[in-house]
Protein backbone atom coordinates (compact mmCIF):
# COMPACT_ATOMS: atom_id res chain seq x y z
CA UNK A 1 0.00 0.00 0.00
CA UNK A 2 1.42 3.46 -0.87
CA UNK A 3 2.48 5.76 1.92
CA UNK A 4 -0.40 8.21 2.44
CA UNK A 5 1.81 10.87 4.02
CA UNK A 6 4.38 10.60 1.24
CA UNK A 7 1.77 11.13 -1.52
CA UNK A 8 -0.54 13.57 0.24
CA UNK A 9 0.88 16.59 -1.57
CA UNK A 10 -0.26 15.37 -4.99
CA UNK A 11 -3.80 14.51 -3.92
CA UNK A 12 -6.49 17.04 -4.82
CA UNK A 13 -9.50 16.42 -2.62
CA UNK A 14 -12.50 18.28 -3.98
CA UNK A 15 -14.96 19.18 -1.24
CA UNK A 16 -17.78 21.74 -1.25
CA UNK A 17 -16.56 25.11 -0.02
CA UNK A 18 -18.62 27.70 1.78
CA UNK A 19 -18.83 31.11 0.15
CA UNK A 20 -16.65 32.50 2.92
CA UNK A 21 -13.92 29.89 2.41
CA UNK A 22 -13.91 30.45 -1.34
CA UNK A 23 -13.77 34.25 -0.93
CA UNK A 24 -10.97 33.96 1.61
CA UNK A 25 -8.86 31.83 -0.71
CA UNK A 26 -9.46 34.22 -3.61
CA UNK A 27 -8.63 37.24 -1.41
CA UNK A 28 -5.37 35.56 -0.45
CA UNK A 29 -4.61 35.01 -4.14
CA UNK A 30 -5.20 38.69 -4.87
CA UNK A 31 -2.98 39.70 -1.94
CA UNK A 32 -0.14 37.45 -3.11
CA UNK A 33 -0.46 38.68 -6.70
CA UNK A 34 -0.23 42.27 -5.50
CA UNK A 35 2.64 41.95 -3.03
CA UNK A 36 3.56 38.32 -2.35
CA UNK A 37 6.72 36.48 -3.30
CA UNK A 38 6.79 34.09 -6.24
CA UNK A 39 7.44 31.18 -3.89
CA UNK A 40 4.42 31.89 -1.67
CA UNK A 41 2.24 32.53 -4.71
CA UNK A 42 3.33 29.22 -6.24
CA UNK A 43 2.50 27.33 -3.04
CA UNK A 44 -0.92 28.98 -2.84
CA UNK A 45 -1.72 28.13 -6.47
CA UNK A 46 -1.15 24.45 -5.70
CA UNK A 47 -4.24 24.51 -3.49
CA UNK A 48 -6.46 25.38 -6.48
CA UNK A 49 -8.16 22.82 -8.69
CA UNK A 50 -7.68 23.81 -12.33
CA UNK A 51 -11.39 24.60 -12.69
CA UNK A 52 -11.35 26.90 -9.66
CA UNK A 53 -8.20 28.61 -10.91
CA UNK A 54 -9.87 29.15 -14.30
CA UNK A 55 -12.76 30.88 -12.50
CA UNK A 56 -10.27 33.03 -10.58
CA UNK A 57 -8.73 34.16 -13.88
CA UNK A 58 -12.06 35.62 -14.92
CA UNK A 59 -12.46 37.60 -11.67
CA UNK A 60 -9.05 39.27 -11.69
CA UNK A 61 -8.35 42.58 -13.39
CA UNK A 62 -5.97 42.68 -16.33
CA UNK A 63 -2.84 43.67 -14.37
CA UNK A 64 -3.22 40.88 -11.82
CA UNK A 65 -4.02 38.38 -14.56
CA UNK A 66 -0.74 39.30 -16.22
CA UNK A 67 1.24 38.31 -13.13
CA UNK A 68 -0.82 35.15 -12.67
CA UNK A 69 -0.11 34.16 -16.28
CA UNK A 70 3.60 34.66 -15.66
CA UNK A 71 3.33 32.38 -12.62
CA UNK A 72 1.54 29.50 -14.33
CA UNK A 73 2.93 29.54 -17.86
CA UNK A 74 6.29 27.90 -17.05
CA UNK A 75 4.52 24.63 -16.19
CA UNK A 76 1.12 25.34 -17.72
CA UNK A 77 -1.53 22.74 -16.90
CA UNK A 78 -3.31 21.71 -20.14
CA UNK A 79 -6.55 21.27 -18.17
CA UNK A 80 -6.31 24.86 -16.94
CA UNK A 81 -5.76 26.22 -20.44
CA UNK A 82 -8.78 24.31 -21.75
CA UNK A 83 -11.07 25.42 -18.89
CA UNK A 84 -10.43 29.12 -19.47
CA UNK A 85 -12.99 31.25 -21.30
CA UNK A 86 -12.01 31.93 -24.91
CA UNK A 87 -10.86 35.52 -24.38
CA UNK A 88 -8.83 34.54 -21.29
CA UNK A 89 -7.29 31.58 -23.10
CA UNK A 90 -6.14 33.96 -25.83
CA UNK A 91 -4.42 36.14 -23.23
CA UNK A 92 -2.50 33.10 -22.02
CA UNK A 93 -1.54 31.78 -25.47
CA UNK A 94 -0.47 35.26 -26.58
CA UNK A 95 2.09 35.21 -23.76
CA UNK A 96 3.56 31.90 -24.97
CA UNK A 97 5.73 31.07 -27.93
CA UNK A 98 4.29 28.78 -30.64
CA UNK A 99 6.60 26.03 -29.36
CA UNK A 100 5.27 26.41 -25.80
CA UNK A 101 1.65 26.30 -26.99
CA UNK A 102 2.45 23.21 -29.05
CA UNK A 103 3.96 21.51 -26.02
CA UNK A 104 0.79 22.11 -24.00
CA UNK A 105 -1.75 21.05 -26.63
CA UNK A 106 0.22 17.89 -27.38
CA UNK A 107 -0.79 16.71 -23.90
CA UNK A 108 -4.49 17.37 -24.61
CA UNK A 109 -7.09 15.15 -26.23
CA UNK A 110 -7.50 16.04 -29.90
CA UNK A 111 -10.93 17.67 -29.39
CA UNK A 112 -9.56 19.95 -26.67
CA UNK A 113 -6.56 20.89 -28.79
CA UNK A 114 -8.88 21.78 -31.67
CA UNK A 115 -10.90 24.13 -29.45
CA UNK A 116 -7.73 25.89 -28.32
CA UNK A 117 -6.45 26.32 -31.87
CA UNK A 118 -9.70 27.26 -33.62
CA UNK A 119 -9.77 30.72 -32.01
CA UNK A 120 -6.26 31.60 -33.23
CA UNK A 121 -5.39 33.50 -36.37
CA UNK A 122 -4.52 31.23 -39.30
CA UNK A 123 -0.83 32.20 -39.32
CA UNK A 124 -0.47 31.73 -35.57
CA UNK A 125 -2.25 28.37 -35.74
CA UNK A 126 0.07 27.17 -38.53
CA UNK A 127 3.15 28.10 -36.47
CA UNK A 128 1.85 26.13 -33.50
CA UNK A 129 0.92 23.08 -35.59
CA UNK A 130 4.39 23.02 -37.15
CA UNK A 131 5.79 22.38 -33.67
CA UNK A 132 3.34 19.58 -32.82
CA UNK A 133 4.54 15.99 -33.37
CA UNK A 134 3.28 14.53 -36.66
CA UNK A 135 0.83 11.95 -35.26
CA UNK A 136 -0.87 14.41 -32.92
CA UNK A 137 -0.86 17.09 -35.63
CA UNK A 138 -2.70 14.81 -38.06
CA UNK A 139 -5.41 14.10 -35.46
CA UNK A 140 -5.86 17.81 -34.78
CA UNK A 141 -5.99 18.69 -38.47
CA UNK A 142 -8.79 16.15 -38.97
CA UNK A 143 -10.96 18.08 -36.51
CA UNK A 144 -10.01 21.50 -37.87
CA UNK A 145 -11.03 20.41 -41.37
CA UNK A 146 -14.71 20.29 -40.36
CA UNK A 147 -16.99 23.33 -40.02
CA UNK A 148 -17.12 25.18 -36.73
CA UNK A 149 -19.84 23.99 -34.33
CA UNK A 150 -20.04 20.60 -36.10
CA UNK A 151 -19.66 17.13 -34.66
CA UNK A 152 -16.37 16.78 -36.56
CA UNK A 153 -14.95 19.74 -34.67
CA UNK A 154 -16.13 18.40 -31.33
CA UNK A 155 -15.06 14.79 -31.76
CA UNK A 156 -12.10 13.12 -30.13
CA UNK A 157 -10.12 11.20 -32.75
CA UNK A 158 -8.52 8.90 -30.18
CA UNK A 159 -10.97 5.99 -30.03
CA UNK A 160 -10.67 2.34 -29.06
CA UNK A 161 -11.94 -0.04 -31.73
CA UNK A 162 -11.64 -3.80 -32.17
CA UNK A 163 -12.54 -6.22 -34.95
CA UNK A 164 -15.74 -8.25 -35.13
CA UNK A 165 -13.81 -11.51 -34.70
CA UNK A 166 -11.97 -10.42 -31.60
CA UNK A 167 -12.77 -12.23 -28.37
CA UNK A 168 -13.28 -10.65 -24.97
CA UNK A 169 -9.96 -12.14 -23.85
CA UNK A 170 -8.09 -10.59 -26.79
CA UNK A 171 -9.71 -7.24 -26.10
CA UNK A 172 -8.82 -7.24 -22.40
CA UNK A 173 -5.21 -8.19 -23.17
CA UNK A 174 -5.06 -5.43 -25.80
CA UNK A 175 -6.34 -2.82 -23.35
CA UNK A 176 -3.76 -3.88 -20.78
CA UNK A 177 -0.79 -4.00 -23.11
CA UNK A 178 -1.42 -1.19 -25.62
CA UNK A 179 0.17 2.07 -24.47
CA UNK A 180 -1.28 4.34 -27.17
CA UNK A 181 -4.86 4.53 -25.88
CA UNK A 182 -7.00 7.46 -24.67
CA UNK A 183 -6.50 8.29 -21.01
CA UNK A 184 -10.20 7.88 -20.31
CA UNK A 185 -12.91 6.01 -22.19
CA UNK A 186 -16.11 4.18 -21.29
CA UNK A 187 -17.01 2.38 -24.51
CA UNK A 188 -15.32 0.46 -27.32
CA UNK A 189 -16.40 0.31 -30.95
CA UNK A 190 -16.62 -2.96 -32.84
CA UNK A 191 -15.75 -2.28 -36.49
CA UNK A 192 -15.77 -4.30 -39.68
CA UNK A 193 -12.89 -4.68 -42.15
CA UNK A 194 -13.71 -1.23 -43.64
CA UNK A 195 -13.56 0.50 -40.23
CA UNK A 196 -17.33 0.94 -40.18
CA UNK A 197 -18.78 0.58 -36.68
CA UNK A 198 -21.16 -2.35 -36.33
CA UNK A 199 -21.70 -2.02 -32.61
CA UNK A 200 -20.62 -0.40 -29.38
CA UNK A 201 -19.91 -2.04 -26.05
CA UNK A 202 -19.23 -0.73 -22.55
CA UNK A 203 -16.17 -1.66 -20.53
CA UNK A 204 -18.36 -3.04 -17.78
CA UNK A 205 -20.00 -5.53 -20.15
CA UNK A 206 -16.61 -6.64 -21.46
CA UNK A 207 -15.35 -7.32 -17.94
CA UNK A 208 -18.46 -9.37 -17.10
CA UNK A 209 -18.28 -11.57 -20.22
CA UNK A 210 -16.35 -14.86 -20.63
CA UNK A 211 -12.96 -14.50 -22.31
CA UNK A 212 -13.85 -16.69 -25.31
CA UNK A 213 -16.97 -14.64 -26.21
CA UNK A 214 -16.81 -12.90 -29.59
CA UNK A 215 -17.13 -9.12 -29.37
CA UNK A 216 -19.75 -9.00 -32.12
CA UNK A 217 -22.00 -11.26 -30.02
CA UNK A 218 -22.18 -8.87 -27.07
CA UNK A 219 -21.91 -5.52 -28.87
CA UNK A 220 -24.95 -3.26 -28.89
CA UNK A 221 -25.98 -2.94 -32.51
CA UNK A 222 -28.50 -0.16 -31.77
CA UNK A 223 -25.70 2.39 -31.54
CA UNK A 224 -26.19 6.06 -32.38
CA UNK A 225 -23.80 7.25 -35.09
CA UNK A 226 -23.38 10.94 -35.90
CA UNK A 227 -22.31 12.24 -39.33
CA UNK A 228 -19.32 14.54 -38.94
CA UNK A 229 -21.18 17.50 -40.50
CA UNK A 230 -23.99 17.38 -37.90
CA UNK A 231 -24.44 20.60 -35.91
CA UNK A 232 -23.26 20.32 -32.32
CA UNK A 233 -26.62 21.35 -30.84
CA UNK A 234 -28.27 18.48 -32.74
CA UNK A 235 -25.69 16.13 -31.24
CA UNK A 236 -26.59 17.41 -27.76
CA UNK A 237 -30.26 16.67 -28.44
CA UNK A 238 -29.38 13.10 -29.47
CA UNK A 239 -27.46 12.56 -26.24
CA UNK A 240 -30.41 13.82 -24.23
CA UNK A 241 -32.97 11.81 -26.19
CA UNK A 242 -31.14 8.48 -26.09
CA UNK A 243 -29.30 8.90 -22.73
CA UNK A 244 -25.90 8.45 -24.39
CA UNK A 245 -22.45 8.55 -22.83
CA UNK A 246 -20.61 8.06 -26.13
CA UNK A 247 -21.51 8.41 -29.80
CA UNK A 248 -19.39 7.51 -32.81
CA UNK A 249 -18.68 10.13 -35.47
CA UNK A 250 -18.56 8.84 -39.05
CA UNK A 251 -17.76 10.23 -42.50
CA UNK A 252 -19.97 10.01 -45.60
CA UNK A 253 -18.95 6.39 -46.24
CA UNK A 254 -19.76 5.38 -42.65
CA UNK A 255 -16.11 5.02 -41.59
CA UNK A 256 -15.44 5.72 -37.92
CA UNK A 257 -13.57 9.02 -37.49
CA UNK A 258 -13.83 9.60 -33.75
CA UNK A 259 -16.25 9.86 -30.87
CA UNK A 260 -18.12 12.46 -28.86
CA UNK A 261 -18.53 11.92 -25.12
CA UNK A 262 -21.03 13.26 -22.63
CA UNK A 263 -18.58 15.80 -21.16
CA UNK A 264 -18.23 17.36 -24.63
CA UNK A 265 -22.01 17.58 -24.89
CA UNK A 266 -22.31 19.26 -21.49
CA UNK A 267 -19.91 21.93 -22.71
CA UNK A 268 -21.96 22.36 -25.90
CA UNK A 269 -25.18 22.74 -23.89
CA UNK A 270 -23.58 25.42 -21.71
CA UNK A 271 -22.25 27.32 -24.73
CA UNK A 272 -25.60 27.19 -26.54
CA UNK A 273 -27.44 28.40 -23.44
CA UNK A 274 -25.05 31.32 -22.94
CA UNK A 275 -25.23 32.20 -26.63
CA UNK A 276 -29.04 32.28 -26.66
CA UNK A 277 -29.20 34.39 -23.50
CA UNK A 278 -26.74 36.92 -24.91
CA UNK A 279 -28.48 37.06 -28.28
CA UNK A 280 -31.91 37.53 -26.72
CA UNK A 281 -30.42 40.51 -24.91
CA UNK A 282 -28.89 41.86 -28.12
CA UNK A 283 -25.30 41.84 -26.81
CA UNK A 284 -23.71 39.20 -29.04
CA UNK A 285 -20.51 37.70 -27.61
CA UNK A 286 -19.83 40.38 -25.03
CA UNK A 287 -17.99 39.37 -21.85
CA UNK A 288 -17.67 41.05 -18.47
CA UNK A 289 -13.99 41.80 -19.22
CA UNK A 290 -14.66 43.76 -22.42
CA UNK A 291 -13.61 47.37 -22.37
CA UNK A 292 -15.98 50.32 -22.58
CA UNK A 293 -15.47 50.84 -26.31
CA UNK A 294 -15.85 47.11 -27.08
CA UNK A 295 -19.07 46.82 -25.08
CA UNK A 296 -20.49 49.98 -26.58
CA UNK A 297 -19.73 48.79 -30.12
CA UNK A 298 -21.32 45.37 -29.56
CA UNK A 299 -24.50 46.87 -28.12
CA UNK A 300 -24.83 49.76 -30.58
CA UNK A 301 -26.32 47.84 -33.52
CA UNK A 302 -29.35 46.48 -31.67
CA UNK A 303 -29.88 49.74 -29.81
CA UNK A 304 -30.01 51.44 -33.21
CA UNK A 305 -32.64 48.94 -34.36
CA UNK A 306 -34.60 49.60 -31.16
CA UNK A 307 -34.42 53.32 -31.84
CA UNK A 308 -35.94 52.77 -35.30
CA UNK A 309 -38.75 50.61 -33.91
CA UNK A 310 -39.44 53.12 -31.12
CA UNK A 311 -39.68 55.85 -33.76
CA UNK A 312 -42.26 53.73 -35.59
CA UNK A 313 -44.34 53.47 -32.40
CA UNK A 314 -44.03 57.24 -31.88
CA UNK A 315 -45.24 57.80 -35.43
CA UNK A 316 -48.40 55.86 -34.62
CA UNK A 317 -48.96 58.03 -31.54
CA UNK A 318 -48.46 61.22 -33.56
CA UNK A 319 -51.34 60.14 -35.83
CA UNK A 320 -53.69 60.58 -32.88
CA UNK A 321 -52.30 63.77 -31.32
CA UNK A 322 -55.66 65.49 -31.62
CA UNK A 323 -57.34 62.66 -29.75
CA UNK A 324 -54.77 62.81 -26.93
CA UNK A 325 -55.22 66.58 -26.62
CA UNK A 326 -58.96 66.04 -26.09
CA UNK A 327 -58.39 63.65 -23.14
CA UNK A 328 -55.11 63.68 -21.19
CA UNK A 329 -56.08 60.39 -19.49
CA UNK A 330 -55.28 58.62 -22.77
CA UNK A 331 -51.59 59.55 -22.43
CA UNK A 332 -51.58 58.11 -18.91
CA UNK A 333 -53.14 54.82 -19.94
CA UNK A 334 -51.33 54.23 -23.26
CA UNK A 335 -48.18 52.59 -21.82
CA UNK A 336 -50.26 49.99 -19.94
CA UNK A 337 -51.61 48.40 -23.12
CA UNK A 338 -48.23 48.38 -24.89
CA UNK A 339 -46.37 47.09 -21.83
CA UNK A 340 -48.78 44.21 -21.22
CA UNK A 341 -48.61 43.21 -24.88
CA UNK A 342 -44.81 43.35 -24.87
CA UNK A 343 -44.55 41.15 -21.78
CA UNK A 344 -47.07 38.64 -23.13
CA UNK A 345 -45.25 38.51 -26.46
CA UNK A 346 -41.91 37.91 -24.70
CA UNK A 347 -43.42 35.01 -22.74
CA UNK A 348 -44.67 33.34 -25.91
CA UNK A 349 -41.41 34.11 -27.70
CA UNK A 350 -39.32 32.48 -24.96
CA UNK A 351 -41.36 29.27 -25.06
CA UNK A 352 -41.23 29.18 -28.87
CA UNK A 353 -37.47 29.77 -29.17
CA UNK A 354 -36.82 27.00 -26.67
CA UNK A 355 -39.19 24.62 -28.50
CA UNK A 356 -37.45 25.36 -31.80
CA UNK A 357 -34.01 24.77 -30.25
CA UNK A 358 -35.05 21.42 -28.76
CA UNK A 359 -36.92 20.34 -31.92
CA UNK A 360 -40.19 20.12 -29.97
CA UNK A 361 -41.90 22.45 -32.44
CA UNK A 362 -42.15 20.91 -35.90
CA UNK A 363 -44.37 21.24 -38.97
CA UNK A 364 -46.57 18.53 -37.46
CA UNK A 365 -47.64 20.53 -34.39
CA UNK A 366 -47.08 24.14 -35.53
CA UNK A 367 -50.74 24.95 -36.17
CA UNK A 368 -51.77 23.38 -32.88
CA UNK A 369 -49.21 25.49 -31.04
CA UNK A 370 -50.40 28.67 -32.82
CA UNK A 371 -54.03 27.94 -31.89
CA UNK A 372 -53.01 27.34 -28.30
CA UNK A 373 -51.13 30.67 -28.06
CA UNK A 374 -54.07 32.53 -29.60
CA UNK A 375 -56.41 31.04 -26.99
CA UNK A 376 -53.96 31.82 -24.18
CA UNK A 377 -53.72 35.39 -25.46
CA UNK A 378 -57.50 35.68 -25.66
CA UNK A 379 -58.04 34.30 -22.16
CA UNK A 380 -55.39 36.48 -20.55
CA UNK A 381 -56.59 39.42 -22.63
CA UNK A 382 -60.15 39.05 -21.31
CA UNK A 383 -58.98 38.65 -17.70
CA UNK A 384 -56.68 41.68 -17.77
CA UNK A 385 -59.20 43.67 -19.82
CA UNK A 386 -61.72 43.31 -16.99
CA UNK A 387 -59.09 44.21 -14.40
CA UNK A 388 -57.72 47.21 -16.33
CA UNK A 389 -61.22 48.41 -17.21
CA UNK A 390 -62.42 48.35 -13.59
CA UNK A 391 -59.29 50.14 -12.35
CA UNK A 392 -59.72 52.80 -15.06
CA UNK A 393 -63.35 53.37 -14.10
CA UNK A 394 -62.36 53.69 -10.44
CA UNK A 395 -59.39 56.04 -11.00
CA UNK A 396 -61.02 58.28 -13.64
CA UNK A 397 -64.52 58.24 -12.16
CA UNK A 398 -65.10 62.02 -12.16
CA UNK A 399 -67.50 61.63 -15.08
CA UNK A 400 -69.33 58.31 -14.88
CA UNK A 401 -70.11 58.10 -18.60
CA UNK A 402 -66.62 59.03 -19.82
CA UNK A 403 -64.91 56.76 -17.27
CA UNK A 404 -67.02 53.76 -18.37
CA UNK A 405 -66.21 54.51 -22.01
CA UNK A 406 -62.52 54.88 -21.13
CA UNK A 407 -62.59 51.57 -19.25
CA UNK A 408 -64.21 49.87 -22.23
CA UNK A 409 -61.61 51.32 -24.59
CA UNK A 410 -58.62 50.06 -22.58
CA UNK A 411 -60.36 46.69 -22.14
CA UNK A 412 -60.90 46.31 -25.88
CA UNK A 413 -57.35 47.41 -26.70
CA UNK A 414 -55.99 44.98 -24.11
CA UNK A 415 -57.79 42.02 -25.70
CA UNK A 416 -56.61 42.98 -29.19
CA UNK A 417 -52.99 43.48 -28.16
CA UNK A 418 -52.77 40.29 -26.09
CA UNK A 419 -54.10 38.32 -29.05
CA UNK A 420 -51.56 39.94 -31.36
CA UNK A 421 -48.80 39.33 -28.78
CA UNK A 422 -49.55 35.61 -28.65
CA UNK A 423 -49.71 35.36 -32.43
CA UNK A 424 -46.55 37.34 -33.16
CA UNK A 425 -44.64 35.68 -30.29
CA UNK A 426 -44.96 32.29 -31.98
CA UNK A 427 -45.28 33.07 -35.69
CA UNK A 428 -42.31 35.48 -36.01
CA UNK A 429 -39.66 33.11 -34.58
CA UNK A 430 -41.07 30.24 -36.67
CA UNK A 431 -40.79 32.31 -39.85
CA UNK A 432 -37.29 33.53 -38.97
CA UNK A 433 -36.21 29.97 -38.27
CA UNK A 434 -37.53 28.81 -41.66
CA UNK A 435 -35.73 31.68 -43.39
CA UNK A 436 -32.44 30.59 -41.81
CA UNK A 437 -32.26 33.44 -39.27
CA UNK A 438 -31.57 32.56 -35.64
CA UNK A 439 -34.86 33.40 -33.85
CA UNK A 440 -32.98 34.06 -30.62
CA UNK A 441 -31.22 36.97 -32.29
CA UNK A 442 -33.96 38.83 -34.10
CA UNK A 443 -37.32 37.82 -32.65
CA UNK A 444 -37.36 39.99 -29.53
CA UNK A 445 -37.09 43.37 -31.20
CA UNK A 446 -39.72 42.53 -33.83
CA UNK A 447 -42.22 41.14 -31.32
CA UNK A 448 -41.82 44.22 -29.14
CA UNK A 449 -42.31 46.48 -32.16
CA UNK A 450 -45.49 44.69 -33.19
CA UNK A 451 -47.03 44.83 -29.72
CA UNK A 452 -46.11 48.50 -29.26
CA UNK A 453 -47.48 49.59 -32.62
CA UNK A 454 -50.65 47.48 -32.38
CA UNK A 455 -51.19 48.46 -28.74
CA UNK A 456 -50.99 52.18 -29.41
CA UNK A 457 -53.00 51.95 -32.61
CA UNK A 458 -55.77 49.84 -31.04
CA UNK A 459 -56.06 52.03 -27.93
CA UNK A 460 -55.93 55.39 -29.66
CA UNK A 461 -57.98 54.17 -32.62
CA UNK A 462 -60.80 52.98 -30.34
CA UNK A 463 -60.60 56.24 -28.41
CA UNK A 464 -60.98 58.23 -31.61
CA UNK A 465 -64.04 56.22 -32.62
CA UNK A 466 -65.75 56.18 -29.23
CA UNK A 467 -64.87 59.46 -27.50
CA UNK A 468 -64.71 61.95 -30.36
Amino acid sequence: MPDIQENSEVIHRIEPETTGESDARFDELVRLLESGTNERLSRHLQSFHHSDLADAFGLLDRSLRKRLIESVKTELDPDLLFELEDHLRKEVTDSLTPEEVAEVITEMDSDEAVQVLEDMEEQERAEVLNSVPREEREDIEVGLAFPEDSAGRRMQTDVVSVGTNWTVGQTIDYLREESDLPEEFLDLFVVDENARPVGIISLSRILRSPRNTLMREIADETQVLVPAETLQEEVALLFEKYDLTTAGVVDESGKLLGMITVDDVMEVAREEFEEDVLRLGGVGEETIDDGVLQSSTKRFAWLLVNLATAALASLVISMFDATIEQMVALAVLMPIVASMGGNAGTQTLTITVRALATKELTSYNTMRAIRKELLVGLLNGLLFACLAGLITIFVFGESEQSSVLLGGIIAGAMVINMLVAGFSGIVLPILLNRWGVDPAVASGVFVTTVTDVVGFFAFLGLASLVLL
